[in-house]
């Protein structure tokens, strides 16, 4: 029997990261299985359901790469297949009609609970069971005629021929549910594996009150999709080894429901940054540079392509999101840039301090040639000399022409930002800092 997974998401216009877990385990099983990954849009929900919430979910879903097998199904267009179904129910007398609470606003349709216990082996959690007087009878359809999640997902299910369910555990208690419907219509019952939460710092579902929890919220932050992919993946999974940043088809062949864990995975946001970082080290140099042009496009900052280029080489492998390039390079391309107000005070309105950048100014002006080797050599040289220490030589260089502490390599940054800028951005400091 060929395998058969779905995504099936009621659209609502924010993609939670749990709900797109959810689908990468249901794309990494069938994957390994050699199976098909089907969309199923859940969009009864009219009022919440818009097309731009569904647009928004499909280009989550590009943006992950996470290709289906066939054409969507939007369970709206099953209205009539689910009625039908009821009506069937209802003949066979698995079915009531009821006045549900009294309201005299119509009669639902009422699914019957066999009267026995429930029992189902969980592709996680092993066998799962219920008693019966635990498990009560149902609404399949409201009283307004339309159907009921329950009766349209177990249908929407038969329909699409899914073999495995794989979805988040607050579901357990539908399953005993769907069970029941599946025996009642006559259809075979999927295997269902039944996925942890995802968690925060203190084991409570991970909301947005803890932070980015939308999958367009990462993208925005300028994380890309095969990172946020991997860091899912192996939220709640292992593939056995201490492997962590792996490529798609490495995570095929190794994900399996067994390896999966039956407890709450716990959101780590700084491992996400760095698993980033390791995506963003492995871009080919011209994607680097293409994502890095369009940041600093969207900040306003026109740059000269080669030069950009040079300067997009030192903080490359500084770099962590496609966020970090601007506020890393802006002091390359304006003059206009912030200082760290804390370093100022710290590291260079000290005592000493405007002699030393003068006699420096003095340095660099003196160099035949102001590149990489000179301005290393000559700076070795005068810290030597001089007995003051790197620290005290270096940072306030650094602190003059870029306004911050850290950055790229000191003279790569130098000889990029040229003779010319630097001096004058040494000038500029001293009067403005230390006058």
């Amino acid at each position: 029997m060929k395998t058969r997974t779905r995504f099936a998401p009621s659209p609502t216009g924010n993609v939670h990261i749990g709900n797109m877990r959810a689908a990468i385990y249901n794309w990494l099983f069938a994957r390994h299985t050699g199976g098909d990954f089907l969309l199923r849009v859940e969009d009864t929900d009219r009022e919440r359901s818009t097309p731009e919430a569904i647009q928004t979910l499909l280009d989550a879903m590009a943006w992950l790469k996470l290709d289906v097998d066939e054409e969507p199904l939007y369970q709206s267009t099953r209205a009539e297949a689910h009625l039908a179904a009821a009506e069937t129910l209802l003949a066979q007398g698995l079915a009531y009609k009821e006045d549900k609470g009294g309201t005299g606003q119509g009669e639902c349709v009422i699914f019957k609970m066999p009267g026995r216990d429930g029992s189902f082996a969980d592709g996680l959690k092993g066998t799962l069971s219920k008693k019966a007087e635990n498990m009560q009878d149902f609404v399949i359809v409201r009283s307004n005629g339309t159907p009921v999640f329950h009766l349209a997902n177990v249908l929407d299910d038969i329909e699409q021929g899914v073999t495995h369910v794989i979805r988040g555990d607050d579901h357990i208690e539908n399953t005993y549910r769907h069970i029941a419907l599946y025996e009642a219509l006559g259809a075979d019952v999927p295997i269902f594996a039944h996925l942890p939460m995802i968690v925060n710092a203190q084991g409570k579902p991970y909301s947005k009150r803890d932070g980015d929890a939308f999958v367009g919220d990462f993208r925005d932050k300028g994380f890309l999709g095969d990172a946020l992919f991997n860091y899912l993946a192996l939220l709640g999974w292992s593939p056995g080894d201490d492997r962590e940043v792996m490529t798609r088809a490495e995570m095929i062949e190794a994900f399996t429901l067994e390896r999966c864990q039956s407890s709450a995975a716990q959101v780590d946001l700084r491992k996400l940054t760095w698993m980033n970082g390791e995506y963003m080290l492995k871009l080919p140099l011209d994607e680097f540079e293409a994502m890095a042009f369009a940041a600093l496009e969207k900040a306003g900052i026109d740059a000269e392509p080669e030069y950009a280029a040079r300067v997009f080489g030192l903080i490359r492998e500084r770099v962590k999101t496609v966020a970090d390039i601007v506020p890393m390079t802006a002091y390359f391309f304006t003059e206009e840039y912030a200082f760290d107000e804390k370093a100022v005070r710290k590291k260079f309105q000290k005592d000493g301090v405007e002699d030393i950048l003068n006699q420096l100014k003095d340095l660099f002006l003196s160099l035949d040639t102001f590149d990489e080797a000179s301005t290393d050599q000559a700076l070795h040289a005068f810290i030597e000399e001089s007995r003051l220490g790197f620290g005290a030589v270096m940072a306030p260089i650094r602190i003059a022409v870029c306004g911050v502490q850290s950055g790229p390599e000191m003279f790569p940054m130098l000889a990029t930002l040229g003779r010319a800028r630097v001096v004058e951005r040494m000038d500029r400091a001293i009067e403005r800092f230390l006058k």
